[in-house]
């Protein structure tokens, strides 16, 4: 289906209205002029590897090199819940020597095993009295499992801040998982220990997965997010090193958000620009703080595709772009086709306008399999549905993979956590149901 990119909707508009601004892709319509181009979805073949090479403004294919608690983090392997606590020993009478010696080797024991189990067991919010048995990097794999995704979007179940209750074992699962998917991964924020936590699955399970470590901040609680995660991320780069981490993404919709909440719609006005303003300290002190570690690693930011500010990109070593179809009101059969023409003409167009031409990604891409209520289950053309995901991943992975698209499919499972506080089709964008059961799709094998 041929659509013009140009001409905005009201109910689309009315639709994005609705969204809940985390995972929404705002209007696509308002595109900067300098790369606003009607492409008919028609004209393209997406089992070509060079699809777009004969389109003003796109590129040929690249091979790019990408780019809790808060306080406590995960030092060793486990964390285990002291026993003991602290022995108070009442002398009532002259002690043999044997007696005291077999006391003073018990709590000997008892600190050499604290000591080893974690170095930072101050925090207790996501690790409970998790454990974890057997060689985690001894697991089954599942032959309908294919390391096909360049990258997959993931957030470890209970990490919503402050409701904090992730689980490492849970975690390590995921680990398992998502390594038989793809080699990369990228997470939203680094409240509830998601940091520690998934550098040390991926260390317990030995898999070959980094992460793009994120700092989720806001724009209105004078950097209180921001500082909390600084330090969960500063904590876990310590333990941890740099060697599973390929990037720090600073921001996620900071500018869609601080427009939506100020009354603007373009990133690059006065509004945008003041967001940016706030954003860029965030970037910058974190750019400090690596620094400060002497350690090197890409900074970027994360935001909804159209809505880059020039000043926060041209700041960056990447940019994320959510692209979604079903948010633009894309047909099945179009989407993939869509997702692709709309990120090269504006995002990695734009970034190609920029003087440091920032490595660019999809950050989230895919399609809903389900809604709460009839009046979401449809994005107008299509539905939420588990063979449309399918037709999606048929239509888009191997395709972009071969375009040498780097991109985040959305989602690794269902967020129970999104169908209770927002309903529609928020929490059933995942390849695998919220219990990490696969949903009834085949995944495509192109690695």
């Amino acid at each position: 289906m041929s659509r013009d990119l140009a001409t905005p909707s009201s109910d689309l508009q009315d639709y994005y209205d609705h969204i809940p601004p985390a995972h929404r892709i705002s209007d696509y319509n308002t595109l900067s002029s300098q790369n606003q181009q009607n492409i008919p979805l028609s004209a393209v073949d997406l089992t070509d590897p060079e699809p777009y090479s004969d389109i003003p403004g796109a590129s040929t294919p690249r091979t790019r090199p990408h780019f809790g608690d808060r306080r406590g983090e995960y030092a060793g392997y486990v964390e285990e819940k002291s026993r003991d606590g602290r022995r108070k020993l009442w002398v009532l009478g002259a002690l043999s020597a044997l007696v005291i010696a077999i006391v003073l080797a018990i709590i000997l024991g008892v600190v050499l095993s604290r000591k080893s189990s974690s170095s930072s067991s101050s925090s207790s919010s996501s690790s409970g009295n998790d454990t974890i048995s057997g060689d985690p990097s001894q697991f089954t794999k599942d032959a309908r499992l294919k390391q096909s995704f360049w990258g997959i979007a993931y957030t470890p179940e209970g990490t919503l801040y402050p409701d904090c209750g992730a689980e490492l074992s849970d975690v390590v699962t995921d680990m398992q998982l998502l390594s038989q998917l793809t080699t990369r991964i990228r997470v939203y924020g680094a409240d509830c220990n998601t940091t520690a936590l998934v550098l040390t699955a991926i260390e317990l399970t030995k898999t070959n997965l980094t992460v793009y470590i994120a700092n989720f901040p806001e724009a209105d609680d004078n950097g209180e997010a921001y500082d909390r995660q600084k330090t969960a991320i500063q904590s876990a780069i310590q333990t941890y090193g740099t060697s599973h981490i390929a990037g720090v993404t600073v921001g996620n919709e900071f500018i869609l958000d601080y427009l939506d909440d100020n009354g603007g719609t373009d990133p690059n006005s006065a509004i945008g620009d003041a967001g940016a303003e706030i954003l860029l300290g965030f970037i910058n002190d974190t750019k400090t703080m690596l620094s400060d570690l002497n350690v090197d690693l890409k900074i970027g930011n994360a935001d909804a595709g159209s809505y880059f500010n020039d000043l926060v990109l041209e700041s960056v070593d990447y940019g994320m772009a959510n692209v979604h179809p079903w948010f633009a009101n894309q047909s099945i059969n179009d989407a993939a086709g869509w997702t692709w023409s709309f990120f090269e003409t504006t995002d990695v167009a734009l970034a190609q306008t920029l003087a440091n031409q920032p490595d660019m990604s999809i950050a989230e891409t895919g399609w809903p399999t389900n809604s709460t209520n009839v009046g979401n289950e449809s994005d107008g053309p299509s539905v939420a549905s588990e063979a449309n995901l399918q037709i999606f991943l048929d239509t888009f992975v191997c395709q972009a993979n071969a375009n040498g698209t780097e991109y985040f499919f959305f989602e690794y499972f269902d967020e129970t956590w999104k169908t209770e506080v927002y309903g529609g089709v928020e929490g059933y964008w995942g390849l695998f149901y919220s219990n990490r059961t696969l949903k009834n799709v085949e995944i495509p094998d192109c690695s």
